[in-house]
């Protein structure tokens, strides 16, 4: 049956588009490299270099053709890879670093604006291959522009590789140093997983994985500026009209999602994937999470009621956008991206938003402690520790959550610091002083929850 809009929609869609910032934030074509192994470095290279500029030549011409059709933004044309560590079987870290080379010169050549899979899965354990690319993300984050590297180090099922924490409390301490003259900025392309998603459209964490096709596309929709708008036309509705209105509102954005997902997949040839019906914030002014939450009667997002009214909207999004589309995946919900989002950054500017509070606000939402800058003096084993707690979070809940923070380099607390872009500015957050040291250097596996045995 084709997929079909009435007049009333479109007309609709179209002021949504033009005065309340929708848009489709991300097509991402996923490639498999299970067939790119090697005898030898060069060749291993060589093969992932020409599967990715092989697939992915057509991505952005198809994407610029579906805007100039359908008349909608779509903001960040990507491609995400399999993990690399499951399938280069590189001798060290060299050569791993050559290999990200390799897939940023892809990235280029096609054209898009990010590639993900410079990834590595070991809830729970290190494989060889898995120590020579973490130890190795440094290198490649630092020395290209487009690769986004992600490390899932915890699973309901398998519980907490600690050993894995407490690395990659040193590895992001190390691409901070690495990349200090920007602004630390390599630490916005690396993302630490609990129970990492194998379809996410969005960076850095989307990688492609190993239950998915040769290709696939996967389609990220936004839209917090037309769920504001929407929940400011009912000033006096009690709470639960607010999460009807969200309803409607994700069912139609997931709409224009599945539109052009569909029409996406039809040209490249490839498979449809999923539609992530995330609500992604920008730095632009009404286009933000936080002004959603304070819509509803917050007086500053962080505040007492935010984590109660962040509940419901992501709750609500999931409803509403599952009933528009067949295959919704990926991350889907509420983003809460720091910098990303000017109403968030003005919290934290008032006061009423500390990291404790996001931790507790990423137990309801999609994903978890995204995009905050921490002063650059904070030790690899207090980002360790703050790892492992988000972790725990996603593990008992049996959700995803994440970690993608950037210690900046030089910066206190109070500082503010740009980095442009959809990644917006940021004030540097304070974090609690206490050591928690002989806690994450104990290592071992923290283990899984009994709701893991459910089979």
């Amino acid at each position: 049956m084709p997929f079909t809009f009435g007049i009333d929609e479109i007309l609709e869609t179209i002021r949504m588009i033009e005065a309340e910032h929708l848009d489709i934030r991300t097509i991402t074509l996923g490639i498999s490299l299970n067939d790119c192994s090697g005898s030898d470095a060069e060749t291993i290279i060589r093969k992932i270099y020409n599967k990715i500029v092989k697939y992915g030549e057509n991505l952005v011409p198809v994407a610029e053709e579906i805007e100039r059709d359908y008349g909608i933004p779509i903001i960040n044309k990507r491609v995400s890879v399999t993990p690399l560590s499951l399938i280069a079987a590189l001798r060290d870290e060299e050569e791993y670093v050559r290999c990200a080379h390799a897939m940023d010169r892809a990235a280029k050549e096609i054209g898009v604006d990010f590639i993900g899979g410079f990834t590595a899965l070991v809830h729970k354990g290190f494989t060889k291959q898995d120590r020579l690319l973490v130890n190795a993300i440094p290198g490649a984050l630092s020395e290209t522009e487009r690769v986004c590297s992600s490390v899932n180090v915890a699973s309901t099922k398998a519980g907490i590789n600690m050993d894995a924490v407490n690395i990659m409390g040193q590895i992001i301490k190390e691409t901070a140093r690495r990349t200090a003259h920007k602004e630390s900025i390599g630490c916005a392309k690396l993302v630490v997983f609990c129970n990492a998603p194998e379809d996410n459209p969005f960076m850095a964490g989307a990688f492609h994985g190993a239950g998915e096709p040769e290709a696939a596309v996967n389609v990220g929709v936004s839209g917090p500026g037309v769920v504001l708008k929407a929940i400011k036309q009912l000033p006096h509705a009690d709470l639960g009209t607010i999460a009807e209105i969200i309803k409607k509102t994700a069912f139609k954005v997931t709409r224009m999602g599945e539109l052009v997902g569909r029409a996406a997949s039809e040209r490249l040839k490839v498979s449809f994937g999923i539609v992530d019906l995330s609500l992604a914030p920008t730095p632009a002014v009404g286009d933000s999470v936080a002004s959603i939450l304070e819509a509803m009667g917050l007086e500053s997002c962080g505040g007492p009621g935010t984590t109660a009214a962040l509940a419901m909207l992501n709750d609500a999004v999931k409803k509403g956008g599952a009933m528009a589309s067949s295959y919704v995946g990926g991350l889907s919900g509420a983003f809460i991206p720091v910098s990303e989002d000017a109403g968030m950054v003005e919290a934290v500017e008032a006061g009423s938003l500390s990291l404790e509070k996001l931790e507790a606000m990423t137990s309801v939402c999609s994903v978890g402690l995204d995009m905050i800058a921490l002063p650059g003096d904070v030790s690899a084993e207090t980002i360790a520790a703050i790892i492992a707690d988000e972790a725990a979070i996603g593990m008992i809940n049996n959700k995803t959550t994440a970690v993608r923070v950037i210690p900046v380099e030089g910066k206190k607390a109070g500082d503010r610091v740009e980095f442009g872009g959809l990644l917006g500015s940021a004030v540097i957050m304070d974090y609690k002083k206490f050591d928690a040291t002989g806690f994450v250097v104990r290592g071992g596996r923290i283990p899984a929850p009994i709701q893991a045995l459910n089979n």
